[in-house]
């Protein structure tokens, strides 16, 4: 078994420790940079009385104009404290997963194990964080002076009481669940394999050596980034469409037409009816490549980062 931990191999205590911690920071970080293009999507793909005939970044200016700058990071709170945990489960789950899953295909279908690896990866991490985005997504929805929210407490008291218990905290799971296949498992598949890919070829454009190991060589941050970017936008194209779908739900009994997002099919029919592709199922699409590429490839550089930071190999070996 291949040792990422210089001192432990992967199912160590040691190690799950380090990339639990890796993974959350990296999640912080990513979100931290992304928080206003945030807002902004999410009151784009619920379409807002204020703000759905706007543009991005005509948006983006009327929630300055009209809320404030501290309203761009609007839910911003609720989110940080989804994230870490999210970030830090999602990270430190893949290693695991990939782990099993080379022991069981073999390292002859390794791009299996990552595909498969990075699916069961999402789909843990936003299983145990999905009630905060939820949360987060409610919060984020509101405009200044029409609160319906007090905070994050008060969101999850009013959504257990009016919306059927625990089950109001997980409205629009299924199609999270659903896209969350596609995205973190050709997000994880796309960077490693880019990752590999470049630590075995124009290695001395793109490889550095390690910071605590000079003997291991690794990616150089710029091309991390654009790796990870990369990444986020073959991910992001394909599991859009069930994302707006997540969205319309979560924020379904604040709308006035909540009957028609009752399940995630009836939901991608009523957008796709009223709106059609590209102006509902793909709405809001340009922010969140704005949003997805650079949070992507944040997540990834900073992961690779702290790795290195807490002597965790990030090198050739764990990729291929």
């Amino acid at each position: 078994m291949a040792e990422h931990d210089r001192g432990s191999t992967v199912r160590s205590p040691v190690f799950i420790a380090k990339s639990f911690a890796a993974g959350g920071v990296a999640g912080c970080c990513a979100k931290t940079s992304i928080a206003p293009l945030d807002r902004i999507k999410i009151l784009l793909q619920a379409h807002s009385v204020h703000y759905r005939h706007l543009g991005v970044f005509s948006a983006l200016y009327a929630v300055y104009h009209k809320e404030g700058f501290v309203a761009l990071y609007k839910g911003n709170g609720a989110m940080m404290v989804r994230i870490f945990p999210y970030g830090a489960i999602q990270f430190m789950s893949y290693e695991q997963y990939k782990r099993l899953a080379r022991d069981y295909f073999g390292h002859h279908h390794h791009q299996i194990a990552k595909l498969l690896s990075g699916s069961m990866a999402g789909i843990t991490a936003v299983t145990f964080t999905y009630p905060l985005d939820m949360v987060r997504a409610r919060l984020a929805f509101q405009i200044t002076g029409e609160h319906i929210y007090d905070g994050i407490f008060h969101t999850v008291k009013s959504i257990v009481h009016e919306e059927g218990g625990i089950k109001g905290l997980y409205r629009g799971f299924t199609p999270t669940i659903m896209g969350m296949v596609p995205y973190a498992g050709l997000s994880f598949f796309t960077y490693e394999t880019l990752k590999a890919y470049f630590l075995t070829n124009f290695t001395h454009l793109t490889c550095k050596p390690s910071l605590k190991h000079s003997d291991e060589m690794v990616l150089r941050i710029p091309v991390t980034f654009i790796c990870g970017g990369l990444a986020g936008a073959i991910a992001q194209t394909v599991s859009y469409p069930l994302d707006v779908a997540r969205r319309r739900m979560q924020l379904a009994m604040i709308l006035p037409d909540s009957h028609m997002f009752r399940s995630w099919f009836q939901t991608l029919v009523t957008v796709y009816r009223k709106d059609g592709i590209f102006h509902g199922l793909y709405r809001g699409l340009t922010i969140n490549y704005l949003r997805a590429i650079p949070q992507i490839a944040v997540s990834f550089t900073v992961y690779e980062f702290m790795k290195q930071i807490l002597d965790l190999k990030t090198g050739v070996d764990t990729v291929l």
